[in-house]
């Protein structure tokens, strides 16, 4: 069931993006980040998180967009339909990384007080898949969303996962455009 998920939504990333982000008119710029949102709450359920960091079945998985905001109210919505296993997923909006307690999944953006990769720094070596996208500059997190042929895409960080004790799965390596492949022990 859940690797259907991801197949719809990448079936829903095949959607022809090449004008976004060139300024055209032929589609609005909000179906790259509609793209995006989509994503996110998936990612949840193709990472092996350490014992415990989840907390109880019935407790949500936290979801937090950290510093610019680019989602509008569609990520509540695609956010609020998704379980990981028994969890429900909740959308978070915080202004900085020292409200970061508690995220499981963080979409670094950057603020006028904090670059994303100060952003990124703070939250390095917690349980925390951090993810960011080109509009945030060349900072790089676990998961890095790029527009690729017209179409959203990602490249993932598999080295910089494994220091923060989180395991991507195979599944989701595979749709990745690069991995960065975490040192074989």
């Amino acid at each position: 069931m859940l690797h259907s998920a991801i197949i719809r939504t990448c079936l829903a990333v095949a959607l022809p993006l090449a004008t976004v982000g060139h300024g055209t008119a032929a589609q609005p710029p909000s179906l790259e980040m509609d793209v995006k949102a989509a994503f996110l709450p998936k990612f949840a359920a193709y990472i092996n998180w350490p014992p415990g960091a989840l907390g109880a079945p019935d407790e949500p998985i936290q979801l937090c967009i950290i510093g610019r905001n680019s989602f509008g109210p569609g990520l509540d919505e695609v956010a609020g339909r998704e379980r990981i296993d028994q969890h429900p997923v909740q959308v978070r909006r915080l202004n900085s990384t020292a409200e970061a307690a508690g995220c499981h999944i963080a979409f670094v953006g950057g603020t006028t007080k904090e670059s994303p990769a100060k952003m990124l720094g703070a939250l390095q070596g917690q349980p925390i898949l951090t993810v960011t996208d080109d509009r945030g500059g060349a900072d790089r997190g676990m998961v890095h969303f790029v527009l690729k042929g017209g179409r959203v895409r990602f490249h993932i960080d598999d080295a910089l996962a494994a220091r923060s004790n989180l395991g991507i799965s195979a599944r989701l390596l595979s749709l990745a455009v690069s991995v960065r492949q975490r040192a074989r022990a």
